[in-house]
């Protein structure tokens, strides 16, 4: 009996211990950013993880400060700041939009170079995966993510 109560228990905290999806999503988004970082500040551009959330899908072209302070989970005060960083360092430019109660980011030459480099890295990561999943194992997470990106209503 003692047996059967000891594998229950070795059991009971395998599942403990086993990761969630919340996990299972988190841990392979935090090697792809670091791998991002790793590449673009390898290949000339400074740029925080901080930043780097700024430029992430759907990016900063076009939108508003608040809106890419709730994408990235902080204040207007803090985006503001991180914008002043950006356009100080030429990766954006804030110019007022027709409506007089806004302001709008614009991607700069060199923000798109950026942008650039972070596509190609991640199109990289996306190859790596594909080989070590196999390429109907990969796709099929791709579109898996996709359609519940769709449900959850952060995709069009």
């Amino acid at each position: 009996m003692s047996t059967t109560k000891s594998n229950n228990s070795k059991t009971t905290r395998q599942q403990a211990v086993t990761p969630l999806i919340g996990a299972l999503l988190r841990l392979p988004h935090e090697v792809v950013v670091a791998r991002i970082l790793d590449t673009i500040n390898t290949n000339g551009f400074d740029i925080t993880q901080t930043e780097l959330a700024v430029f992430l899908y759907p990016g900063p072209e076009g939108r508003r400060p608040i809106d890419l302070a709730r994408q990235c989970n902080m204040t207007r005060q803090a985006m503001n700041y991180v914008l002043a960083g950006l356009e100080n360092r030429g990766y954006i430019l804030r110019q007022d939009s027709s409506s007089a109660a806004a302001r709008l980011v614009h991607v700069t030459d060199r923000g798109w170079l950026l942008i650039a480099q972070i596509r190609n890295c991640l199109a990289e990561i996306e190859k790596e995966w594909a080989a070590h999943l196999g390429t109907q194992r990969f796709t099929a997470l791709r579109e898996t993510l996709h359609d519940l990106t769709l449900w959850l209503g952060k995709l069009n």
